[in-house]
């Protein structure tokens, strides 16, 4: 099952390389939507949002699934992965359900941070 599940490093590099491509697309577009009138802090949230899962997902393909998961949650980088994550569907939230524009920036922030970190 495991060599027939694998990817060989050129599909690899592609899958990356789109991924990573759809993310900074949507982290650009949400930022030129940041401009739209009344909906477009909520929209930048949303796709800011959607592009950081994008850029996180593009590095499975480099690395795998499994090796990115226990890399993400070893002691040294677990409270930023936790933070991260959090942010990110707490940014959804506030977008989507809470209908807080300020609350979905504040998290936006906070996730770039926790990446950075």
């Amino acid at each position: 099952v495991i060599d027939a599940t694998s990817l060989g490093w050129g599909t690899r590099v592609k899958g990356f390389v789109a991924c990573f491509a759809i993310g900074c697309l949507c982290s650009l577009l949400g930022s030129c939507l940041l401009w739209v009138p009344k909906k477009g802090l909520m929209l930048f949230a949303v796709f800011y949002t959607l592009g950081n899962i994008a850029s996180i997902g593009s590095t499975l393909f480099l690395m795998g699934p499994m090796k990115q998961l226990k890399r993400m949650f070893e002691p040294t980088r677990l409270i930023a992965t936790v933070v991260m994550l959090l942010c990110l569907i707490l940014t959804l939230c506030s977008a989507f359900w809470w209908r807080k524009e300020g609350l979905a920036l504040l998290f936006c922030i906070l996730q770039f941070f926790a990446l950075a970190w």
